[in-house]
């Protein structure tokens, strides 16, 4: 799976999923400043799984119906980096074979695909 992180996710979140092997982007280091749709087209060109913080993407994905290769929408707002780690590693380890093309929250503890 090849991924793209979103700004929201942080740096730290791109170096653990590079760590793990995946071929990883980060936006930050195209534009840091890029536009949701723009990164979801990217995303989509490149064939890549967007992790984000950001929830303006269930917004394309869903009422706008923008094309999409799997998204995951972490919903970690309070939590510091290792605990951001520690999630999506473990999603990773788990389930990285079934998120490309689906829309995925992680809350509370909790992962639902979609």
């Amino acid at each position: 799976m090849r991924i793209l992180v979103d700004v929201s996710a942080g740096m730290g979140i791109a170096a653990a999923i590079r760590a793990l092997g995946y071929d990883t982007v980060d936006v930050r280091d195209r534009d840091a400043t890029m536009p949701d749709v723009d990164i979801l087209a990217w995303a989509v060109a490149e064939q890549r799984f967007i992790v984000t913080m950001d929830k303006d993407f269930g917004e394309l994905v869903y009422h706008s119906g923008l094309r999409h290769f799997g998204v995951l929408l972490l919903r970690l707002e309070a939590a510091r980096t290792a605990q951001k780690i520690a999630v999506i590693t473990n999603i990773l380890n788990l389930y990285g074979t079934q998120l490309s093309g689906h829309f995925c929250v992680y809350q509370n503890g909790r992962l639902r695909i979609r």
